[in-house]
């Protein structure tokens, strides 16, 4: 085969990047040479390149196998902004007409398209077979091929027979691409591909412009709109757990100014997709997410990924934040975190079977252990991929790097807990053994008559949070353990019991103080450049979504941020000087660089300025049709759960929307259903407890009450309260 240029001339010219990216060039070097590879490269390493670059490079078309149709269109889009053929690449999936089947066949038999992007489910198809046969093909590439191994994550049984309809269309090289593979996903593949003397490339995991930082879940909502505000007009993903949360967020991000859409697996499929795709032609800046959301999407220029809370395990938590900076540029992760979310997942895994919880604890551990660690969070993260990494490499891309956390000796802390623990007999949850040491009287502890013993505020120096602090760790480094069965209860492990007997240090991290802090620290990050002229970039992204509009392609199909960065940087006002930017090119600058060059032109000789406005946090209003219904349903004595099914609302999101009411100012009278429920003692009770309490938190009355009431009757007596109290 003759290659008139070399891989890295085909880069600049079709491309516009000056170099490649980690294992890239070899990669390419293997395939061009007609031998099988075999691709680990994490999310945003830049696996697609591996395949495009030496399609179009060779003579005839190259076959790319994918499961998601989302991530086919994007590229498929993002190839044809680069090329004046609008038919070098195309889909060939059972969404396509008889019309535009014809039009892909047909360019594939003139030469014109270098890469068809085909589902597994339409690869099988005999006429597609017999098509394909007759025509010259460069390679196969199969992208995410951990479908092929039942082991994997994403398992698609169509893989399994890739390898026979390869061989009835015509042996050529393969590249098989991942982006996580145990040893076990990895043998799989190669062997049902027949693979067995392909050349594995396996890149490093270590994203390093993404930068990792955890804070405490404080005023989160707060936090969140400010964080956006501070980063107005980038795409950034913000996952959530539960499909309630992902409405909330996205509703409160709204009435804020934000453009942020939600998106879970509750939504209908066409609002889902109008969504992803408003995300996509940056219609909208924000997507608020369950797990569901992320996938398919290829979008190289996600600048922050906010977790809400903290995902099941690291390898998830990897995974959804490598959805940022994909094109090398700026990428900022920040995971909010409160101990509750993870006795929260505890909790849903109780009713698994028990292998299923093993597996599950040890994951949380995992993920616990990432987010109290005081040291290098990169260095934590890839020694779970079972990666070596020198943290002093990190380059302050983590907040414990940047702002290294003051390190104590706890031993005599940890050795006090595990005293605690020995003295009580192993019947206390972690909240509880924080209570007896700082001398705060609850319920339980009265019941058990704790507070009359000597331990009773043995830890009254130090606050609750130190003593949790302090009990997570020993959970997290084996001297206990939390028993699932009884939710949560402390009990000794075997390293626990020798602990007590000799003590060795404990070394703790003292948390950041995030009290002052506003994200001044992680505005900058950006890798590359940075647009020195911010009105000019802000102009020109406006023009590329314009232009990304009339063409209907998504706008990094027509340049991307860091070439956008560029031109707002050295003012291209000519031709050659626009192709010869980084990721431009002569296709680019001929397709879409004419109003990019007179709007910069224009801007030259005008040379406006722009400020920015004052951050306002705002609540979301209560739909007022709903407050009425519910005063007026309320004060004709309806109990609540017929009100709820009349609504269609589940009890606790009925309880929500009083709850708004209640908390605005209004009163609610529930004492007719509340008296159904509990008896006058109880609610005396629980009265009582919200009168003493610090706060009317119900995670908080939950543990004070030991479940002997539900998470609706403490919300109740709440809502009785408040009424009754607080307006």
């Amino acid at each position: 085969m003759n290659h008139p240029m070399s891989a890295s001339e085909k880069l600049k010219e079709f491309f516009g990047f000056d170099g490649f990216k980690g294992n890239q060039e070899p990669v390419i070097e293997n395939l061009l040479a007609g031998n099988d590879s075999f691709v680990i490269m994490p999310t945003g390493g830049g696996k697609s390149l591996c395949y495009q670059l030496p399609a179009l490079m060779q003579s005839g078309t190259a076959v790319v196998v994918s499961p998601l149709i989302a991530l086919m269109k994007n590229q498929v889009d993002a190839l044809r902004g680069y090329s004046t053929e609008h038919g070098i690449a195309h889909v060939m999936n059972s969404s396509l007409n008889k019309k535009e089947l014809m039009q892909v066949r047909t360019d594939i038999r003139n030469g014109i398209t270098k890469l068809l992007y085909v589902a597994p489910e339409s690869l099988t198809k005999e006429e597609n077979i017999d098509f394909l046969a007759e025509q010259d093909i460069s390679f196969y590439a199969i992208d995410e091929a951990h479908c092929i191994s039942e082991w994997g994550h994403d398992f698609r049984p169509e893989y399994r027979n890739l390898r026979s309809i390869i061989k009835r269309i015509g042996p050529k090289p393969i590249i098989a691409l991942t982006a996580t593979a145990t040893p076990k996903v990895q043998s799989d593949i190669i062997k049902n591909l027949g693979m067995d003397y392909a050349h594995v490339f396996k890149s490093s995991f270590n994203r390093d412009n993404l930068y990792y930082e955890v804070r405490p879940k404080v005023n989160i909502e707060k936090e969140i709109i400010k964080f956006v505000r501070k980063h107005m007009g980038k795409s950034g993903i913000i996952y959530c757990l539960s499909r309630k949360k992902v409405e909330e967020i996205a509703q409160t991000l709204q009435v804020n100014g934000i453009k942020a859409r939600p998106y879970h697996a509750g939504l209908d499929a066409t609002t889902r997709a109008r969504h992803q795709d408003m995300f996509l032609m940056e219609e909208t800046d924000v997507i608020v997410a369950t797990i569901a959301f992320g996938m398919g999407i290829d979008k190289p220029d996600v600048r922050f990924v906010i977790h809400h809370d903290i995902p099941k395990s690291l390898e998830s938590y990897y995974q959804e934040t490598g959805r940022a900076g994909r094109d090398g540029g700026e990428g900022i992760c920040v995971a909010f975190y409160d101990i509750k979310d993870i006795e929260k997942l505890e909790k849903f895994m109780h009713n698994k079977p028990v292998a299923e919880q093993e597996i599950g604890k040890q994951l949380l551990a995992e993920t616990v252990g990432y987010v109290e660690n005081g040291g290098c969070r990169r260095k934590f993260l890839l020694h779970y991929f079972g990666e070596v990494f020198d943290d002093s490499n990190c380059n302050e891309m983590c907040d414990n790097c940047r702002h290294p956390r003051e390190q104590f000796d706890a031993r005599d802390d940890a050795s006090l807990v595990l005293k605690i623990i020995k003295a009580t007999h192993s019947q206390f949850k972690a909240p509880q053994i924080a209570h007896i040491l700082i001398g705060k009287l609850t319920a339980r502890i009265k019941a058990y008559k704790i507070h009359e013993s000597d331990v009773f505020g043995q830890g009254a120096d130090k606050d609750e949070r130190h003593w949790m602090a302090v009990a997570r760790q020993l959970v997290v480094r084996g001297y206990l353990d939390k028993d699932i069965e009884s939710y949560g209860i402390l009990r000794f492990t075997p390293k626990g019991e020798e602990f007590l007997i000799k003590s060795e240090p404990f070394m703790m991290s003292k948390d950041h103080n995030y009290d002052d802090a506003d994200g001044e620290d992680i505005v900058n990050l950006q890798k590359g450049t940075v647009a020195l002229d911010d009105v000019l970039y802000k102009m020109l992204k406006d023009l590329t979504r314009k232009e990304a509009q009339k063409k209907g392609v998504p706008p990094y199909a027509v340049f991307q941020e860091n070439s956008l960065n560029e031109m707002a940087t050295h003012y291209p006002t000519s031709y050659d000087e626009l192709k010869s930017l980084p990721g431009v090119g002569e296709g680019k600058a001929h397709k879409f660089g004419r109003p990019f060059i007179d709007l910069i032109q224009k801007y030259v000789e005008d040379n406006e300025i722009e400020k920015t406005e004052d951050m306002v946090v705002k609540s979301v209003v209560n739909k007022s049709g709903l407050k009425v219904f519910i005063i007026q349903s309320t004060d004709r004595k309806i109990p609540l759960d017929d009100l709820a099914k009349v609504k269609s609302l589940t009890l606790s999101e009925l309880l929500d929307e009083i709850d708004i009411i209640v908390n605005s100012g209004t009163k609610i009278n529930i004492d007719y259903y509340l008296r159904d429920m509990l008896d006058e003692d109880q609610i005396e009770d629980i009265y009582d407890y919200y009168m003493e309490a610090d706060s009317a938190n119900i995670d908080e009355a939950m543990d004070e009450f030991e479940g002997e009431f539900t998470e609706e009757e403490l919300r109740m007596v709440r809502i009785k309260f408040m009424s009754e109290v607080a307006n």
